[in-house]
């Protein structure tokens, strides 16, 4: 009975194997002259061919870039291409804009820990600054939180950072030193919209509070009313989620499109000095554009592509590749739909930032392949016409000294016949 029944599961495994070969013989992989009606493979056969196809791709799901559309936003070459011709060794500086609770900590730490340098930086155990300075200089080539600190104010934004960072670097150099005339790279991190949200309100409620951020715009800090607290004691520890929503000048709310729009453009915090709509409307195209120009700017969502990225943009190496982790505090939140809704209300300029950044980072990634894939293709074609132009050149060499061998051998026949023929001679005489 039992061989039986193995001989009935058999014919089914054989009969499925025999579909296998055959459509791998009648369509080849990568073949595009083979499709079913439907233009894919239907039925109940197309996750086993898939699955059994030489040509899938088993590869990390971060590795493998997804179907970009055409962009929506109509980006130009020019903001792909992010090449930088960083110099390290002169007076080029990167500047990170560590947006709160975006993945810079980890991010920062791989700034000074994780780059092949000439010159690592050096981090002393129990310190948390490290000394990155150039190779042969006492200068730092990196301007961030792990590196020269919190020069700027805590969190300090785009606004702060653009109009302290070159006066902060003056005053680290000697000062019988000329001032040096420097390029500012900013660079910073982006992530999705809820999860930033969620994991924010989690951090305050264990007792953080950023209340000695500065806040600079236009020369001073908000007042009191501009920016009213959100609690009255020390701190906002275990304040609960719908709370956390309810405090209108939560600076969680859209904080990625303010810290990386110019406030001086809407009056800084002074919420009267235009209506809603138009100060919004103004943050928004103001986040996009300096985004769009900054040197580089990741994803936490894709810690691979962001790495890829950041070491074509500068020709800096990272040491150890960067992990993907899901399992963060926000992760770990169950919000009801209806809560979800009112986050992104919340953050409905950050919501439409964070599409605009998606887009323009999965373009320049693809982007960046596609030029890597061209000059592999170039640099393989170079290859095969100096291999040919060699092969060329010995059959050359190789004829010529064919030639020269039957010259020789001709003239030695030629010898041999003379001197035969002087021979007959003298025996005549």
């Amino acid at each position: 009975m039992d061989d039986k029944s193995n001989k009935l599961l058999f014919i089914p495994v054989l009969a499925i194997l025999f579909v296998m070969i055959g459509y791998q013989y009648i369509c080849p992989v990568d073949s595009t002259s083979c499709r079913f009606r439907s233009g894919h493979i239907s039925g109940t056969l197309s996750p086993l061919l898939s699955e059994f196809s030489p040509g899938r791709d088993r590869r990390d799901p971060d590795e493998n870039l997804p179907g970009i559309p055409p962009s929506r936003f109509n980006f130009t070459l020019e903001d792909l291409e992010r090449r930088m011709d960083f110099n390290i060794s002169g007076s080029d500086v990167i500047v990170f804009l560590h947006i709160q609770k975006t993945g810079g900590t980890t991010f920062g730490r791989h700034l000074v820990r994780n780059i092949h340098l000439e010159r690592p930086c050096d981090c002393k155990a129990g310190q948390k600054k490290c000394t990155c300075h150039r190779p042969g200089k006492a200068e730092s080539w990196l301007f961030s939180r792990f590196s020269t600190g919190w020069s700027c104010g805590l969190h300090a934004d785009w606004t702060e950072l653009t109009n302290c960072v070159p006066a902060v670097m003056n005053k680290k150099q000697r000062k019988d030193a000329p001032l040096k005339r420097r390029n500012f790279y900013y660079i910073t991190l982006l992530r999705d919209p809820v999860s930033r949200y969620l994991s924010e309100w989690k951090h305050v409620q264990r007792g953080a509070t950023w209340k000695t951020a500065l806040h600079m715009c236009d020369g001073r800090p908000p007042t009191p009313a501009e920016l009213p607290a959100c609690y009255s004691s020390e701190d906002w520890t275990g304040v609960s989620l719908v709370e956390f929503m309810a405090c209108q000048s939560n600076l969680a709310n859209n904080r990625q499109t303010r810290m990386l729009a110019d406030l001086s453009l809407v009056g800084c915090y002074n919420l009267s000095s235009m209506s809603e709509g138009r100060r919004a409307e103004l943050l928004l195209e103001s986040a996009k554009r300096n985004l769009r120009h900054m040197a580089f700017f990741g994803l936490t969502e894709f810690q691979r592509k962001t790495q890829y990225l950041f070491e074509r943009t500068f020709g800096l190496r990272f040491i150890a590749p960067f992990t993907q982790i899901n399992s963060t505090r926000a992760a770990g939140v169950a919000v009801e739909p209806a809560v979800r809704r009112r986050i992104e209300a919340l953050n409905t300029l950050d919501m439409q930032l964070y599409e605009y950044a998606r887009e323009l980072f999965l373009h320049r990634v693809q982007h960046c392949h596609q030029q890597d894939r061209r000059r592999t293709r170039e640099r393989i074609r170079r290859q095969r016409r100096r291999m040919r132009e060699h092969r060329a050149s010995q059959a050359k060499q190789w004829r010529e000294e064919e030639e020269e061998e039957d010259g020789t051998e001709e003239e030695r026949e030629m010898m041999m016949s003379v001197t035969e023929d002087y021979s007959s001679q003298v025996v005549q005489w």
